[in-house]
């Protein structure tokens, strides 16, 4: 029974290979190709700093808010200073005792030298109270170092705005311990704001409008725009993007910093070929599609190089030529130089 059904299969293999397969097929056109970049980045300043405080401590207090205004001067933060507080004492006490032994030797020198303009005293004894006199004035100048460094390290415990600034941010909260140089706040100096995005690797490579058209999430109705001021030449290695900033040329009312901005650029226009995705057939080497030659109305394997998917279409780099007729619908029932048959182009 089995060889039977084999024979009768083998039978009809060439009478079904003569029979013209019915296939759609599209016309290949060039097309001028633009397309619309969208993406959403945030709304930072131009100028930042971020304060700290020149050693560590404990946070004792945050006196600012995110989104308060500071002038020159004003208290961002305080540490608990219980120790700086008892190292100005000490050093207090000790300048008063410095400042009252080098008076004492002042006065010393003096009758010394009166004793010796009248004979009463010796060369030496007024000598001994010079030397006294200069031992007393070296330790109150270290006093008065100690002091002057106490009193610097208390006031390092209070943080102070060194300029005009609005608070972005707060990075420590009261409790917290803190080391040298550690960040406390961000601060935005000036009015200026830049949008920042992170743009994937690849959009990068494809010429586009300097301009970039930007809209806040929460207005998007009200457009302005900007240009490319800053490429990152680094890519972030977890996300695989590139930061880019984009100057803002005219600001919008309310605008804030941490808003989200969705930023909109077209690329230059080039010259490429789209295609129905169920023309794209695979093979050992990668993508290809089926080309009809209207001479023979027999079909051919041809492969080709992707640019990009769009929704329903494939974009193409190259691979067909222009007036090429590519088999659309029923390229998996195709091989090289099967007989198709179809009516009129259809995508």
């Amino acid at each position: 029974m089995r060889t039977v059904f084999a024979l009768a299969l083998l039978l009809a293999q060439p009478a079904l290979a003569e029979d013209p397969l019915w296939v759609e097929v599209a016309t290949v056109h060039a097309m001028q190709d633009s397309r619309t970049l969208v993406i959403v980045g945030e709304m930072v300043a131009r100028n930042t700093f971020s304060p700290s405080f020149p050693a560590g401590g404990r946070i004792a207090e945050v006196a600012v808010q995110e989104g308060d205004v500071v002038g020159v001067g004003a208290v961002l933060a305080r540490m608990y200073a219980v120790q700086q507080t008892q190292a100005l004492r000490v050093a207090e006490a000790g300048l008063t005792r410095a400042q009252a032994d080098y008076s004492q030797a002042v006065r010393d020198l003096e009758r010394q030298v009166a004793l010796l303009e009248r004979g009463a005293t010796t060369r030496i004894a007024r000598d001994s109270a010079e030397d006294a006199q200069n031992i007393a004035l070296g330790a109150l100048t270290q006093a008065e170092a100690e002091m002057s460094r106490a009193q610097r390290d208390l006031n390092d415990t209070v943080l102070r705005a060194s300029s005009a600034a609005t608070v972005i941010k707060r990075n420590v909260e009261p409790g917290q311990v803190v080391g040298a140089a550690q960040q406390v706040l961000e601060l935005a100096l000036g009015t200026e704001m830049d949008a920042v995005f992170e743009v994937p690797e690849a959009l990068l490579t494809q010429r586009s409008d300097p301009n970039i058209g930007l809209n806040l999430l929460h207005q998007p109705s009200e457009t302005f725009f900007g240009t490319v001021r800053e490429v990152s030449p680094l890519i972030d290695q977890r996300t695989g993007t590139v930061r880019v900033t984009v100057s803002v040329t005219d600001l919008p009312q309310g605008a804030t910093y941490g808003d989200a901005v969705r930023g909109t650029t077209q690329t230059a226009p080039t010259q490429s070929v789209a295609l129905p995705y169920t023309a794209m057939m695979a093979y050992q080497k990668g993508a290809a599609v089926w080309v009809v030659d209207p001479a023979s109305s027999t079909v051919s394997l041809k492969p080709i190089t992707l640019d990009r998917f769009e929704t329903g279409d494939i974009i193409l780099k190259s691979g067909v030529n222009e007036g090429d007729i590519v088999v659309t619908k029923g390229a998996q029932l195709l091989y090289p130089g099967r007989i198709v048959t179809f009516e009129k182009d259809v995508k």
